[in-house]
């Protein structure tokens, strides 16, 4: 994305319509918002935690979706600290021999090389400090983020032996998907909507993640791809209009392939190239892009998605459920997974 966005997603609620967002009933301070081994959790207990993270924690999202993400983030601790504590009793030892037999002892502490790689790979993030100024600061950040890791493998861990359940409302969007070219049956249990950008490097980074959640979940997802190219990027808007007249010639997806397979191939000439390539009537492809038939649908698109939130690319809508950026597969699969079982698929 072309912000940086710390994105908790997650959380089972009431079932929406596909691809339409349904009001939830507002939660009060009393409401459960989860149960661990029969014992609840409330709004207000959670919301101890969550009103206390600072709001730059959130980026740009919505007031709504900031204050979804603090909850969530404090619930899943709260679910932690309260699984952690339970196994150390059963156990029959201290809460800090629990957390240093399964959490420190699997963060193992980053190399020298780990550590310059790091600083390699984040040139921007230093601003021109060297290696020696920040290396203390790198090593701290990457032992934190090991120990994290190590904590949310046991947490999961224990959850497969603790009933868990959760019951925070996120918030969902209404986001139509305006009769795009869309994969998988139009009544499957997940729509997944997404707004991209084909000069955008992130929404490349993101295309294959999006290819092995497709095949991951099959036909129980409803895929959409919808138009959202970003201003500073001259040949993305072409792209976008490129792309839906060879839609018109039922061949988006191999020319969506196309497209994303060298980002740095989208000029007129290539747009126009691509579409010899992959079969189609290049005479009527290019009457097509030359006239800007498409124009109109691709700012639809981008009214749409401003009016959903989208502020960068890419961004997905899981059932209405906003996740933001290039995440990785696991991050998609915790909304789909909570989405299906809520739905009993």
């Amino acid at each position: 994305m072309h912000r940086h966005l710390l994105t908790l997603v997650g959380g089972l609620l009431v079932t929406a319509c596909a691809g339409e967002a349904q009001a939830p009933r507002s939660q009060g301070p009393t409401d459960v918002v989860a149960t661990l081994s029969g014992s609840p959790i409330t709004l207000a207990e959670v919301d101890e935690r969550a009103l206390k993270q600072s709001a730059d924690s959130f980026g740009n999202a919505k007031l709504g979706q900031a204050l979804y993400m603090a909850r969530r983030a404090a619930l899943d601790e709260i679910i932690g600290n309260r699984l952690i504590d339970q196994e150390a009793r059963t156990r029959g030892v201290d809460r800090p021999s629990l957390i240093e037999q399964e959490i420190a002892t699997k963060a193992p502490a980053p190399t020298d090389g780990e550590v310059k790689a790091w600083y390699d790979a984040n040139t921007s993030r230093v601003q021109g400090a060297t290696l020696d100024q920040v290396r203390s600061a790198i090593r701290s950040l990457l032992i934190q983020q090991r120990m994290q890791a190590a904590r949310d493998r046991f947490v999961e861990e224990l959850k497969t032996r603790t009933a868990v359940t959760i019951r925070l409302d996120p918030p969902r969007e209404s986001v139509s998907t305006a009769g795009r070219p869309s994969r998988g049956p139009a009544n499957a249990p997940i729509v997944m909507i997404e707004f991209s950008d084909f000069q955008c490097p992130f929404c490349l980074r993101a295309h294959p993640t999006v290819e092995q959640v497709l095949k991951t979940y099959g036909d129980r997802i409803h895929f959409v791809y919808r138009h959202y190219p970003l201003p500073n990027h001259p040949n993305a808007r072409p792209a976008a209009e490129a792309s839906a007249c060879a839609n018109e010639q039922g061949q988006f997806w191999p020319y969506y392939d196309r497209l994303f397979a060298d980002a740095s191939k989208l000029g007129e000439g290539d747009l126009k190239q691509h579409a010899a390539r992959i079969g189609l009537d290049t005479a009527r492809f290019d009457a097509c892009l030359d006239s800007h038939k498409y124009r109109q649908d691709v700012e639809t698109d981008i009214s749409d998605g401003n009016a959903a939130g989208v502020a960068g690319t890419p961004a997905f809508f899981i059932n209405g459920r906003a996740l933001e950026g290039a995440q990785p597969l696991e991050a998609f699969k915790r909304i789909i997974d909570e989405e299906l079982a809520l739905k009993g698929r």
